[in-house]
């Protein structure tokens, strides 16, 4: 697949995805509430009956039925809070990211040789210099994020730019803005902010279920809070993480071989994916593990249950495969 086909696939699956998440959580909900009330028979009378204005003529209405009334009145305005959400990060969303990570802004006065190799790269794509930052982290990791070439960044750990020779930098660089190139940051931008938002809204509404249950533990909203919020929560972590994956491994395939073709040294790049692969655990993406798809390599340790999660659903393909890839390249 060609640069220019890549940039149009990558467009089309943004926009598949902000209807994809919506229509995945309301089938995951609606599943909930039907194993709720068909398999464990968690009644709620509360909404088994539609009555007239003068609170007379009620009618019975099915289990079925109910799923339907709560699904009309809870998933359009989750709906409505996700596109809300989804787009303020497309607008915002690398500035958050730069603020959850701690990352301070590269400028030519600071750290002018890795600013110029940024800019000198970038020149030779035909791109617009993105912003720099640099995190005061001794691991070896990289990011690239932005809507845009026009607003794009690139995030270097101070291990990185430490421990790797100038070449293979280069070659870290050069993968980076192959991202930016091909609009792979837009594409995981959306996919960050979606699962975002359904595990932090997933997170509120147990802790609001669990606050309602200690206080008024005959009260049955708790049941519907507890519903939503488990199925928010299910679905950020388990079912949101495989449509990331569905989005496809092949972009960190394009996106090294990009930057083979860019720097004319794919072993440079092949080399500093193995000094990679030993040190890649970033201490600022354990408060922020939806942004780890983003790196070149996964940054998070492989202890507990959703940081196992993270590895079976991970982006990314095993760096071995990557490095043979790189190796077998002739320029």
């Amino acid at each position: 697949m060609n640069t220019y086909a890549h940039i149009t696939q990558n467009r089309l699956r943004s926009a598949l995805l902000i209807l994809l998440f919506p229509i995945t959580f309301a089938v995951t909900l609606a599943v909930m509430l039907a194993v709720l009330m068909n398999v464990f028979g968690v009644d709620l009378n509360s909404l088994s009956t539609v009555c007239g204005p003068s609170g007379t003529d009620c009618a019975y209405v099915s289990r079925w039925e109910v799923i339907g009334v709560i699904m009309l009145r809870l998933v359009p305005g989750l709906w409505l809070l996700a596109l809300g959400w989804i787009f303020a990060s497309y607008y915002l969303g690398d500035f958050l990211i730069m603020v959850s990570v701690n990352a301070t802004k590269v400028t030519s006065n600071n750290h002018p040789d890795l600013y110029h190799l940024v800019e000198n790269l970038a020149i030779t794509r035909g791109l617009p210099t993105p912003t720099i930052y640099l995190i005061n982290d001794d691991s070896l990791n990289a990011f690239a994020t932005g809507r845009n070439p026009q607003h794009a960044a690139i995030v270097f750990t101070k291990g990185l730019v430490e421990n790797l020779e100038r070449v293979e930098l280069e070659g870290v660089a050069a993968h980076e803005l192959a991202h930016i190139e091909n609009y792979d940051t837009r594409l995981m931008l959306l996919a960050v902010a979606g699962i975002s938002f359904f595990t932090l809204a997933g997170e509120i509404c147990l802790n609001l279920a669990a606050a309602s249950f200690r206080s008024r533990p005959n009260m049955k909203s708790h049941i519907l809070l507890f519903v939503l919020g488990g199925g928010l929560f299910i679905y950020g972590y388990v079912i949101a993480p495989l449509i990331r994956l569905a989005l496809s491994r092949q972009r960190e395939y394009q996106a090294d071989a990009l930057a083979a073709l860019t720097t004319r040294h794919p072993q440079a790049l092949a080399n500093a994916l193995k000094k990679i692969s030993k040190n890649c655990y970033t201490k600022a993406f354990c408060r922020s593990h939806s942004v780890s798809s983003l790196c070149i390599a996964c940054p998070l340790p492989r202890e507990g249950l959703l940081e196992m999660l993270s590895g079976i659903f991970t982006t990314h393909p095993p760096i071995r495969e990557r490095v043979a890839r790189l190796e077998q390249m002739n320029l």
